[in-house]
C-alpha cells in the first residue's frame, strides 16, 4: 500500500512537472515575420498588383491564447509608408505598438522595419489586424484567433472544430491612386467595392469566380465554431447559412449570452464567434454575405459574397440549397434586431464592471459636411469638399504622431479642446440640414484629456447634414466600451435613459450608431497613452470623423505610460498624399 502511495505521489509530481513545462513553453513569446509587397492577384477576370503581407489576401491568421506576448517585425517592401494595428487588443500602457498613422507612430518606411510588442490580456475569441495608413488595409488584414488561457475552457461545450471566415472588399482598380485623387480633389465620390469576398475569394455569383469558390467541409452531427470578421472597407454585411442557424457566443473578443439566429449582422471592423452544427440532410448548402446600406444618394456595392457549407461523404445534389430568407440591404430593423439581444455573459468567471457613476459625459454629434472651396474649385456638390466630423471637428493628421508629442511635450502639434458637447443644438435629423449653418465643419487636430481612471460615458448623435445620414461603426482603440443604450431619433435626457442595461450590456471596441439615431456607451479611462477613436467606414475616417484621447498617467509605474522602443519609425509627413497621384478625370468618373 505505502509503494503504491509513493507511485502515485510520484506520478502526479512528474505530472505536475510536465504540466508546468508546458505551461512555460505556452508562456514564451512568439515571433512573426510579416513581409508587405506587392502580389498579382486575379479576381473578377482581372489580374492586379496590390500590397499584401507575406504574399496572400486576406494575410495570415495569427493564433495565440489568452496572456501571451507577441513580437510581430514588419518587413516594408512596398513603395510607400505603412502602419499596423492590432483591432481590439488593449495594449495595456504600450500606445506605441498600437499602429494607428500620425497617432501613436509615423508610418513604416519602404526598406526598413519595425516589430510590434503586441500584448493579449483578457481578449478571449477572435480579433483581427490589419494596416492603418490610407486605404491599404483594403489588402493588408487578417484574423487573430486568442483561445482560452492554458487550463482554462470556453463557456460552451468545446467544438469539433472551426473555421476563420474574413469578409473582405475587392478592387479592380488601384486603391490608393483613386484614393488620393479623392482626397485632393474634395469628391464626394467614394471608391466603390466590385465585390465582396469570404476568405479572398467572391464567389459562384460573379464573373470567373466559381472554379475558386471557398468550400468548408462539416461532418453531420458535429457542431463547429466559426469565427467570422469583418475587413470590409465601407459596408457592414448580413451573413446566412442556407438551412442552418447560428448561435452567437462571443463578440470583439468577449463572450456573449448565446443568441440563436437564421442571420448575422456584422458591422466594418466587428469579430462575432457563432456556433453551427451540421445537422441537416447531408449536401451543400450556401454561405452568403450581403450588404447592408440605409444611406441615400450614393451608389454602393450590392452584390452577393458566396461559399458552400459542404457536408462530408456522398450525396446527389445538383446545385447548393440557398438561404430562405434573406434581409434586405435597407433592413434596419433586423440589423437593430441582432444588436439589441446581444448581451454580456456577466457571469462569476466572466464578469462585467459597467461604471455606475460617470466623471465626465460627453455627447458628440456625428456629421458628414461640406466645406467651401477658392472660387468653388473642389470636386464635391457646387464645387465644395466634402469632409466628416465629430462635434463640428474634423480632424487632421499633425505633422508628427501626437503620442511623441505627449511623450516628449512637444508644443504645437495639437490642441486640448475637443468639446464635450456641439457647438450648437438643433434637429440633428431634419431633412433641410443642407446650408452652411449646419454643413461647415472646422478643420483641426483637437484631442480630448482623461485623467487615470475616470468613468467616461459617449452619447453619439447620428445627423443628417446634407442628407448624409446612416450607421457608423464608432471603434475605440485601447479600450472596450459597454454598450449601455441605443435609439432611433435624438436622444432625449428624460426618456432615453429609461432603456440603458447596466446589468449586462454587451462590451465590444467597435459599436454602431444607427442612421439618424443615437449609441451610449462608458469605459473606465484605465489605459494611459495616447488612443485613436473613428468611424470605421474607411471613407468617413478619410474625411476626419475622428478624435484622440489622451489618459494621463496615473500615481505610480505600473498605471503609467511604457517608454518607446528604440527603433519607432521618424516621422517624414506629406499632408493627405501618401502615394504618387497618376490618376485621370476618366478613371475618376468611372469610380
Amino acid at each position: 500500500m505505502g509503494m503504491k502511495n509513493i507511485a502515485v505521489r510520484v506520478l502526479l509530481s512528474i505530472s505536475l512537472v510536465i504540466q508546468c513545462i508546458i505551461a512555460q513553453a505556452l508562456a514564451t513569446p512568439k515571433y512573426y515575420d510579416f513581409v508587405l509587397k506587392e502580389s498579382n492577384f486575379t479576381r473578377l477576370c482581372n489580374t492586379k498588383s496590390m500590397l499584401t503581407v507575406n504574399g496572400s489576401f486576406p494575410g495570415p491568421t495569427i493564433y495565440v491564447n489568452a496572456g501571451d506576448t507577441i513580437y510581430v517585425n514588419v518587413h516594408n517592401q512596398g513603395n510607400y509608408g505603412f502602419t499596423i494595428h492590432w483591432h481590439g487588443v488593449m495594449q495595456p500602457r504600450n500606445p506605441w505598438s498600437d499602429g494607428p498613422e500620425y497617432i501613436t507612430q509615423c508610418p513604416i518606411n519602404p526598406g526598413t522595419n519595425f516589430t510590434y510588442q503586441v500584448e493579449f490580456t483578457t481578449e478571449e475569441g477572435t480579433l483581427w489586424w490589419h494596416a492603418h495608413s490610407d486605404w491599404t488595409r483594403s489588402s493588408i488584414h487578417g484574423a487573430i484567433v486568442i483561445k482560452p488561457a492554458p487550463g482554462k475552457t470556453y463557456p460552451f461545450p468545446e467544438p469539433d472544430g472551426e473555421e476563420v471566415i474574413v469578409f473582405s472588399s475587392w478592387y479592380n482598380k488601384d486603391v490608393n491612386s483613386m484614393v488620393d485623387y479623392i482626397l485632393k480633389t474634395g469628391t464626394d465620390k467614394s471608391l466603390i467595392s466590385n465585390a465582396y469576398t469570404i476568405n479572398g475569394q467572391p464567389g459562384d455569383f460573379k464573373d470567373c469566380s466559381k472554379e475558386s469558390t471557398i468550400r468548408m467541409n462539416f461532418e453531420y452531427g458535429k457542431t463547429y465554431l466559426l469565427r467570422l470578421v469583418n475587413a470590409v472597407m465601407n459596408r457592414d454585411l448580413f451573413f446566412m447559412i442556407a438551412g442552418h442557424n447560428q448561435t452567437v457566443v462571443g463578440w470583439d473578443a468577449g463572450y456573449v449570452k448565446p443568441v440563436t439566429t437564421d442571420y448575422i449582422f456584422i458591422s466594418t471592423g466587428q469579430t462575432l464567434d457563432i456556433l453551427v452544427t451540421a445537422n441537416r440532410k447531408p449536401g451543400e448548402y450556401y454561405m452568403i454575405a450581403t450588404p447592408y446600406y440605409d444611406a441615400v444618394g450614393t451608389d454602393f456595392d450590392n452584390s452577393t459574397a458566396s461559399a458552400i457549407f459542404q457536408y462530408t461523404g456522398n450525396y446527389t445534389q445538383k446545385a447548393p440549397y440557398f438561404p430562405v430568407f434573406v434581409p434586405d440591404y435597407a433592413d434596419m430593423a433586423s440589423a437593430r434586431a441582432f444588436v439589441e439581444r446581444l448581451r454580456s455573459l456577466a457571469s462569476e468567471e466572466h464578469p462585467i464592471e459597467v461604471p455606475m457613476e460617470v466623471d465626465t459625459r460627453m455627447f458628440i454629434t456625428v456629421s458628414a459636411n461640406l466645406n467651401p472651396c477658392p472660387n468653388d474649385s473642389c470636386a464635391g456638390p457646387d464645387g465644395y469638399r466634402v469632409l466628416a466630423s465629430l462635434n463640428n471637428i474634423s480632424f487632421v493628421n499633425p505633422a508628427i504622431d501626437i503620442l511623441e508629442a505627449y511623450y516628449r511635450n512637444i508644443s504645437g502639434i495639437y490642441k486640448t479642446d475637443f468639446p464635450d458637447i456641439p457647438p450648437v443644438f438643433f434637429n440633428f435629423t431634419a431633412d433641410d440640414l443642407t446650408t452652411s449653418n449646419y454643413t461647415y465643419t472646422e478643420q483641426a487636430t483637437k484631442v480630448k484629456v482623461l485623467n487615470y481612471n475616470e468613468s467616461v460615458e459617449i452619447i453619439f448623435q447620428g445627423t443628417n447634414v446634407i442628407y448624409g445620414g446612416e450607421d457608423h461603426p464608432m471603434h475605440l482603440h485601447g479600450f472596450k466600451f459597454y454598450l449601455i443604450g441605443s435609439g432611433v431619433g435624438i436622444y432625449k435626457n428624460d426618456t432615453s435613459t429609461s432603456s440603458y442595461n447596466l446589468f449586462d450590456p454587451p462590451r465590444a471596441n467597435t459599436i454602431v450608431v444607427p442612421k439618424n439615431g443615437w449609441a451610449t456607451v462608458r469605459f473606465r479611462a484605465d489605459n494611459p497613452g495616447v488612443w485613436l477613436m473613428h468611424c470605421h467606414f474607411e471613407r468617413h475616417f478619410s474625411w476626419g470623423m475622428d478624435t484622440v484621447f489622451i489618459v494621463k498617467n496615473g500615481d505610480t509605474a505600473e498605471t503609467s505610460v511604457m517608454g518607446p522602443p528604440a527603433n519607432m519609425p521618424p516621422c517624414k509627413y506629406t499632408p493627405l498624399l501618401h502615394h504618387v497621384f497618376n490618376s485621370t478625370e476618366d478613371e475618376l468618373d468611372n469610380i
